[in-house]
């Protein structure tokens, strides 16, 4: 575990925490998108929990959305659920709310608290996997798990 990157040490650090027995991986080439990552990993696309940051209008505050690999978000039926515009987040965002890159940007351990919606087709899968702070870093969960961890609003984001 000493050879994680710092970032990916910080989340298996926060799992630990949390209870959580799964350990994170590293991969041996980028997995920025979430065909890189299950093509890396061996699973389907739709089995990785991408980890979206939008920045609401009105408040200026981010918003995690964490979907299925498969899936595309609907920004204004998402907007809707939270009473608010969806804004696209700048790198520099990001970073600043979450502590970490886009393309390694884990669902949990962010530098801010993030109110958080959690696709409801990640339950169809007994496992899924999703960034853990580093873009060659990735963690095996559960979709129950996630819910847990992020304490996070199922919502459908299509």
């Amino acid at each position: 575990m000493s050879s994680l990157k710092e970032s990916a040490r910080r989340i298996q650090d926060k799992l630990l925490e949390l209870g959580h027995t799964g350990k994170v991986v590293e991969l041996p080439d980028n997995a920025r998108t979430a065909q890189e990552a299950a093509d890396a990993i061996g699973c389907e696309t739709a089995q990785i929990a991408k980890s979206i940051v939008f920045r609401l209008e009105s408040t200026g505050k981010p918003l995690l959305v964490v979907a299925s690999g498969i899936n595309r978000i609907n920004e204004k039926a998402i907007g809707a659920k939270v009473g608010d515009n969806l804004c696209k987040a700048d790198a520099d965002f990001v970073r600043e709310s979450t502590g970490y890159v886009i393309g390694g940007i884990p669902p949990l351990g962010h530098t801010e608290a993030i109110l958080t919606l959690v696709d409801e087709d990640l339950f169809r899968y007994e496992t899924i996997w999703a960034a853990a702070g580093h873009p060659k870093a990735v963690f095996q969960l559960t979709a129950d798990d996630l819910v847990s961890f992020t304490q996070g609003e199922l919502v459908s984001v299509k």
